[in-house]
Parts: structure tokens; C-alpha cells; sequence
């Protein structure tokens, strides 16, 4: 069926037709914590009479900027078959490393490459096929790397190219591919590009930036900061205002320039050519911007926590840049200087594999739901491979610096209402941590994780469901050794420039200092930025840490985890190699089992007359196990016994 354009006359039951549509009621429901249910009960009202409803509380506006959003996109997702033959991402487990966290080599406190590269066989060993990067390159520093300043040399401290030539190898040797964080939404305010623009405003790279004309103490819009303040910057030296969505050093690419898009392509090429096998892109949906930058609505920022958002989230030229830097940049038109060996069936490692002919591509896609997903990484649509879908983070009406205990039950419906919307030639990426969040082994356990045999159930059970739902697993570090909150007791003791910033505005606003902490302990990027525990004692290295780590847990350490085959190590280690060997684990079908069964997620995995069996108890409780037919062998955890132990998880056959 055709689009047709929404106007005042449209209901809400025409928005939720839409993928644009769908996915914005989802997410405002999502952020107010309203039940999807209220979409069916309002499904016949039309936009105008909503308007009138709620323009009280939502202010002049709001539902004009929604069908200007919804309008923005005719486009719907692709039905189809599945891949054929199937990429190697859909098979692979990922493991993302932040780099000055992960090993110190040279003693200074801060990780670098060459710490990585002394640690690759703890990567191997566990079974990771694809290692990521966080940013490596040269950076001030001013957001740890995330603010570029040049992206074809390596951040000093860091290391140097020659390290990071070893570092690729080192990967290809041990059967792993290796991705880097490509972050080209924005660089740095000491990029060169950016500093010839204020030289020249008016010049050739005075156009690769968002600089405007106008009052010094007017910004040319409403937008504000994703880490806090105005989005705008002035820059009286050029007497021009700059765009920065994020620090005020980070300033925007204005992506329209095709100077712009031929250079990130040319970057890009460069970095395959050297070896590297793809990039993750950072806040990769926000490179579009409309024209002319509207303000935002007032009601969507104070809902969101950002002014402006809706603009951008999702701009109008997105699958069009990403078309394009799928074409001229990922597609190889160089062979690699290395591939990745083989992993033969025996474990054993063969002859490099073929170059791939294009570079995996994975979005970072904040605000984007399960539709716009899949118009962003849908087979055949040539633009992503895989996007982060960050819904499954927090519970309905949470944000991250909310101090709540995650609802596990929300995790089942989370899974099983994405992948209910999803066609054969859709993949997802399923993740629980990253550097940007808190853990969700804390989350999920509220402060009992304080209890080892807590910290270790939680930890197996959020490795069971990541590792054998449908969908692309993506480890962050420290996953392995069930890594938990960090202890922070005050400001000083925190580096990440969000938290600070977050901490500066709260304090100005007058919010009592327990309430200030509580928030900023909540959310603190920090909790997953501490370094990788490698002895009980640390192992990090031999000098001070850049950031301070307070996990002392006994028993939690790589050193003690790894010999221990009880341990959550060993249990990602023998889900992974479980994987590796079942192809029913990876790409078979799944279906739900008795999911109205509260505090229980269970799921078959099947694939050619192969059935396993996963099931979990999402209680601190012990719960009765619900009876099922056939037969059922444990292969990964048990005894499976009528009760169920509290948080347990198990893997079995069904023959």
C-alpha cells in the first residue's frame, strides 16, 4: 500500500502504521512508562482531537512536529528471505574493549595497545570472534577518545601504528577479526579541518562544520547538549556559532557537504586497506540534520531529556549517507594487508579466510526502535549490517541515572516484542553492557551482587540469554568475570566528562547532595570505564590508574575465574564453544515457552532436527519449574530439578 501523509485527520492508529510512527509512540510510552495497551485505546482518535486533549500539558505544537517526523519517511521495512550465504557477523560472538582500561603496558596508568595485544590469548581462549576497539585515535581527550582530532594516527598514549599493524595481526593470527570505533558524527575542536574553518569561515572547511552567523549571546537554535548545557558554542576568533551535540569540543560534521562524506570514505578505506575488517559507528543516525535547524519542541525535550532531538535522531538524508559510505568506503577495493585464519570444527585454526568483500558495519543508534532498525540494517537494503537498539537498558519510565532495580521481567518482554516484529532478513545485536552504561549485573540485582553466590547466578544467567538469543552477542569487558558497579564515593574519583558535567548543572540548580549522588551514581559511564581486573590485586598494571577500580571481591579476578570451572568465565567460555558447535544456537529458530509464566524466560533454539532447551529463573526466589514434554538433557548448568534455584540458568537438549 502507498504512504499516505499524515495530517491533523490522521489517528493514532495511521501514526502506528508507520515505521517512523511506530517506533516514536513506542519510545514516548517507553520514557513515561505508559502500557503499549493505551495505543489501542486511542487507535480511532484523530491527531487534531489529541492536540486539543493534551496541548495543555504538551504546549503549542507537539503534534505537528510529530507528523512532520512521520512524514519525514515513506519508506517501510523489507519482508524477505534471509541472507544467502549467511555473513559471518550473524555467527560471530563480539567483545568490545576499552582500551585505557583493558591492560598497561608501559606503566603510566593508562591501557594501550600493546597491553591489548598481551592479553589476546585470554580473548581467544574464551572464544571471541571479533574484537572492538574503542576509540584509538589521536584525541585531546576531552570525551577519552570519542573527540578525534586525527583519524589516521594513534592516540600517543596509546601507542603507534606499528603497534596497532601487530595488534590486527595478532587477531587475524588467533581466527579473530578486529573492528575499530569510528566516531564521524563530530571531531574534535583540534582536527584540522576544524581549525582551518575558523581561520576561514567562509573557506572550503568553514563548510565541513554547522558555524552560523549571529548574536554572541543568542545560539542560533534551542537544541541542547547531550552532555548538558546549549548544543552551541561561540567562537569569537571567527565570530561564528559552532554545533556540538556533545562536549564543546566535539563539534558536528555537517554531513550535506559531499567533501565531507568523500573524506570519511577515504578514512574509511584507508583503515581496510591496513587490515582492519569494520568499523562500529558512533552515534552514526545523527549525521543528518534538516535544513535551516529548527528548534525543538519544548514537550519532546523535557520527555527525552534533549532539546532538538527529534530533528536529528533520524534526519532526512540518513539512508542516503549511509548508502553512500556503504558504496565508496566499506565496499574493498584494495586487498587488506592480513585476514583472519579459519577456525576449522576441531578448534584448530586453517589458512586466512578471503578478504570480506565489505567491512562490517554496526551502528550505535540511540533513540532508533525496533522499525527505523530495521529500515537502518534490514538484508538488501545496503546501509547497516547491525544497529544497537538501547530500549532494552532501562525499564519504562527509567532513565540511567535513575537509582531503581531493573525489572527482569521487563528483559523477557523486551526480547520477545522485538523479535515478534522482525522478518527473516532482519538480525539484531543483543547487548547488556557497554562504556556507556552502568552494569546490568547491578542493575539487575539491586546490591545483592554484594553476596558471591548472587553475583555469580546473575552473572550466568545474563551470559545465558545474551549468548543464545537470536541475534549477534556483543561482550563488553569484564562481562566474563561478572563485573559489577563500582563504589564511588565522591566527585573526584570520576573522569567521565558526562558525570562531571551532570554533577556541575545539578548542583546549580540547587538539587540536597544525597539526591545529586544518588543520580550521578546511578549513571556514571565510570561504572564499566574502571580497569579490567586481571589479579585479585588488580593486574591492571604497575602504575596508579588513569580511573580508580574498588571492586575487592574475592573470586572475581581473570586469575581466579579462568582455572575455575564453576566460574562465570568458564560459563561464557562453555556457551560459546556450545555455539560454536550448534548451529542451532546461532541461527535456528526460537520459540517462546510458556511465557505467561511470570519470572520464568525459557526458549527453544532449533535448527535441522537439533533442539535445545534455554531456561531461566528471573527471581531471587526459588520458583517451581513448569512441566514440559520429551526429553530433556541438561547440557550447560543443572541438575534440572522440579525447583528451580533463584536466578538459575540452564541449557539442555531436547531429544
Amino acid at each position: 500500500m502507498a504512504f499516505q501523509p499524515l495530517t491533523r485527520r490522521s489517528t493514532v492508529r495511521d501514526v502506528y502504521r508507520t515505521a517512523v510512527g511506530r517506533d516514536v509512540i513506542d519510545k514516548l510510552l517507553l520514557q513515561s512508562g505508559v502500557p503499549r495497551a493505551a495505543v489501542s485505546a486511542a487507535g480511532a482518535l484523530r491527531l487534531s482531537l489529541i492536540d486539543r486533549l493534551t496541548s495543555r500539558f504538551t504546549g503549542p505544537g507537539f503534534i505537528d512536529a510529530i507528523i512532520k517526523l512521520v512524514n519525514s519517511e515513506a519508506d517501510l521495512p523489507l519482508e524477505g528471505l534471509s541472507p544467502d550465504p549467511v555473513p559471518w557477523w550473524q555467527e560471530a560472538v563480539f567483545y568490545q574493549i576499552y582500551p585505557r582500561s583493558f591492560a598497561d603496558s608501559d606503566g603510566d596508568g593508562i591501557g594501550d595497545l600493546r597491553g591489548i595485544i598481551s592479553r589476546l590469548d585470554h580473548l581467544a581462549d574464551l572464544g571471541v570472534d571479533c574484537v572492538w576497539l574503542s576509540p584509538i585515535f589521536d584525541s585531546p581527550n576531552q570525551d577519552m577518545g570519542y573527540d578525534v582530532r586525527d583519524y589516521r594516527a594513534v592516540m600517543e598514549e596509546m601507542g603507534t601504528l606499528e603497534d596497532l599493524d601487530e595488534l590486527i595481526r595478532g587477531c587475524h593470527e588467533r581466527g579473530m577479526r578486529i573492528i575499530l570505533d569510528l566516531v564521524v558524527n563530530h571531531t574534535s575542536d583540534q582536527h584540522a579541518w576544524f581549525q582551518e574553518a575558523l581561520l576561514d569561515p567562509d573557506g572550503p572547511y568553514g563548510d565541513y562544520y554547522f558555524l552560523e552567523r549571529g548574536d554572541p549571546k543568542t545560539p542560533p537554535n534551542n537544541w541542547t547538549s547531550f552532555f548538558s548545557g546549549p548544543a552551541w558554542r561561540w567562537f569569537p576568533e571567527a565570530g561564528r556559532w559552532a554545533l556540538h551535540l556533545f562536549a564543546d569540543g566535539q563539534m558536528d560534521l555537517r554531513w550535506d557537504n559531499p567533501d565531507v562524506r568523500r573524506e570519511v570514505a577515504d578514512i574509511v578505506g584507508w583503515w581496510l586497506e591496513r587490515g582492519i575488517d569494520g568499523f562500529r559507528l558512533d552515534v552514526i543516525n545523527y549525521i543528518s540534520k534538516p535544513e535551516g535547524l529548527p528548534d525543538g519542541n519544548a514537550f519532546v525535550g523535557a520527555l527525552m531529556g534533549f532539546v532538538g532531538v527529534e530533528h536529528y535522531f533520524y534526519g532526512p538524508r540518513l539512508g542516503e549517507f549511509l548508502r553512500g559510505l556503504r558504496r565508496d568506503g566499506f565496499t574493498r577495493d584494495r586487498p587488506p594487508a592480513s585476514t583472519p585464519r579459519r577456525r576449522l570444527d576441531d578448534g584448530s585454526l586453517g589458512d586466512p579466510l578471503p578478504p570480506d568483500p565489505v567491512g562490517v558495519m554496526v551502528g550505535e543508534t540511540p533513540g532508533v526502535g525496533v522499525q527505523l532498525g530495521r529500515l537502518l540494517s534490514g538484508g538488501g537494503r545496503d546501509q547497516l549490517d547491525l544497529i544497537f537498539n538501547f530500549d532494552v537498558l532501562d525499564t519504562p519510565g527509567h532513565t540511567r541515572w535513575d537509582d531503581y532495580v531493573y525489572d527482569p521481567e521487563y528483559l523477557k518482554r523486551f526480547y520477545r516484542t522485538y523479535l515478534s516484529e522482525l522478518s527473516p532478513n532482519d538480525w539484531i545485536a543483543v547487548f547488556l553492557d557497554n562504556h556507556d552504561n552502568p552494569r546490568m549485573l547491578s542493575k539487575l540485582a539491586g546490591g545483592a551482587e554484594r553476596d558471591p553466590a548472587v553475583r555469580t547466578a546473575v552473572g550466568k544467567l545474563l551470559a545465558t540469554v545474551q549468548l543464545t538469543m537470536r541475534g549477534t552477542p556483543f561482550l563488553y569487558q569484564g562481562q566474563e568475570l561478572a563485573a559489577v558497579n563500582q563504589g564511588f564515593e565522591h566527585i573526584d574519583q570520576l573522569r567521565d566528562v558526562e558525570s562531571v558535567n551532570r554533577h556541575a548543572e545539578l548542583l546549580a540548580e540547587g538539587v540536597g547532595p544525597r539526591a545529586l549522588w544518588r543520580q550521578i551514581l546511578a549513571g556514571s559511564r565510570d561504572h564499566a570505564r574502571v580497569p579490567m581486573r586481571w589479579t585479585r590485586e588488580g593486574g591492571f598494571g604497575d602504575a596508579v590508574a588513569w580511573l580508580e577500580g574498588r571492586d575487592e571481591a574475592p573470586g572475581f579476578s581473570a586469575a581466579e575465574q579462568v582455572p575455575d570451572p564453576a566460574s562465570v568465565y568458564a560459563w561464557h567460555r562453555d556457551l560459546i564453544a556450545l555455539r560454536r558447535h550448534h548451529r542451532a544456537l546461532t541461527l535456528g529458530d526460537l520459540t517462546w515457552v510458556r511465557p505467561e509464566v511470570k519470572g520464568y524466560l525459557a526458549y527453544e533454539r532449533s535448527l535441522d532436527g537439533e533442539r535445545f532447551l534455554i531456561e531461566t529463573n528471573l527471581s531471587p526466589k526459588q520458583r517451581r519449574r513448569p512441566k514440559l514434554t520429551g526429553r530433556i538433557v541438561p547440557v550447560l548448568g543443572g541438575p534440572r530439578e522440579s525447583t528451580m534455584r533463584p536466578w538459575e540458568a540452564i541449557v539442555s537438549r531436547i531429544d
